[in-house]
């Protein structure tokens, strides 16, 4: 148990950023997986595209607040093209 007043509001801060960033990472993961299911249910839909887009602005703002880092956000954003362009049967090559 914390003694000193700092101390114990280290643990209200602490509390309040952590429910704060659960909530914040547990959107980016349901626009995520909305996006992953969208790619394989019709890669060529319109909803498709806008599902990730959905996710992407949800990984920018994640950053944006201290939640993720940056190139963690990158490396997402860059998956979910690439499971796109996959699913689509785009080849890097031409």
């Amino acid at each position: 148990m914390a003694n000193t007043k700092s101390a114990i509001k280290r643990i209200r801060v602490e509390q309040k950023r952590r429910e704060r960033n659960h909530a914040i990472k547990s959107k980016v993961r349901t626009y995520v997986t909305k996006a992953r299911k969208a790619i394989t249910a019709d890669p060529h839909d319109a909803t498709t595209v806008e599902a990730i887009r959905q996710a992407m602005s949800q990984l920018d703002r994640a950053v944006t607040k201290g939640v993720l880092h940056r190139n963690n956000a990158a490396r997402r954003k860059s998956r979910l093209a690439h499971r796109l362009k996959v699913a689509l049967g785009e080849t890097g090559a031409e």
